[in-house]
């Protein structure tokens, strides 16, 4: 009896202290600090059993050495959490993307066909795939996968935003602003305040895009993109302290610092 009860009350107490270290990791993610969820995530992993939940945790601490800057650990953690779950959507969405910000389009495609494979709904992935092909050139295909988006999920804000920023890249800024002020009017968030100020930014039309940078940080004080955008308008109109500010602020946030390598360079070194 003494023995049973002994075990019972192990047992309590490990599944107690796992809780706790996955509320910890969980809690350091949500907190953009991102260095705590590494160590938080990095623990779960290594001594979790059960392979669904420790590819969960493999892809948390690639996303959290991803946005540490740590591409190369980031790699090798997303390659470990699939090889604990091939069938993870989520992971091969985070390596498309990885690959394609490193420049490897060929094998983020590959990537992106495997994820489709497992889950042919999955947004991510016809993101990412629309920016590569929006890259290549292949502005129908770019289009198809974003309105492949929208048949199964009619609400997706960034399928919507990514056909408005295919027309401002490819140079019609008049049509991207009118769906941008028309999806504004429909639902006015922070992810399309930033979208706007982009255009109003390439339009060099300054003090409407600072005004609508600052009003995405006033709707979502913790999205990154946006301190972005205000840098960028910042650098332009020569005010390179504040932008240099922002930049760190985006960072801060989880901004993928090698993103801003060429822009960082401008910044006064302190």
């Amino acid at each position: 009896m003494k023995k049973t009860l002994l075990a019972v009350t192990s047992l309590c107490f490990f599944i107690s202290s796992y809780a706790q270290d996955k509320k910890l990791a969980e809690e350091c993610f949500n907190k953009a600090d991102y260095k705590c969820a590494e160590e938080q995530y990095l623990k779960l992993a290594e001594k979790e059993q059960i392979q669904k939940f420790q590819s969960e945790y493999y892809d948390y601490l690639g996303t959290a050495q991803r946005r540490l800057g740590k591409t190369t650990q980031a790699f090798k953690s997303y390659e470990s959490a699939l090889k604990a779950n091939p069938m993870s959507v989520s992971v091969y969405a985070n390596l498309s993307s990885l690959y394609s910000q490193k420049g490897n389009k060929i094998k983020a495609l590959e990537y992106i066909e495997k994820g489709l494979q497992v889950n042919a709904e999955t947004p991510d992935l016809y993101l990412t795939r629309s920016k590569i092909y929006d890259s290549q050139g292949k502005k129908d295909l770019a289009i198809k996968d974003l309105n492949q988006i929208l048949t199964f999920a009619p609400d997706n804000l960034f399928a919507k935003t990514g056909l408005a920023n295919l027309k401002k890249n490819n140079g019609d800024l008049d049509g991207a602003l009118k769906d941008y002020n028309k999806l504004l009017a429909e639902k006015p968030e922070s992810l399309l305040y930033n979208g706007r100020a982009d255009v109003y930014f390439k339009m060099k039309k300054y003090k409407e895009a600072l005004a609508d940078a600052n009003k995405a940080i006033s709707i979502d004080p913790k999205f990154a993109q946006s301190y972005v955008s205000k840098a960028m308008i910042l650098m332009d109109t020569s005010k390179l302290k504040e932008a240099c500010e922002n930049f760190d602020k985006a960072v801060t946030l989880g901004y993928e610092k090698a993103v801003l390598t060429d822009v960082y360079a401008k910044c006064i070194k302190k």
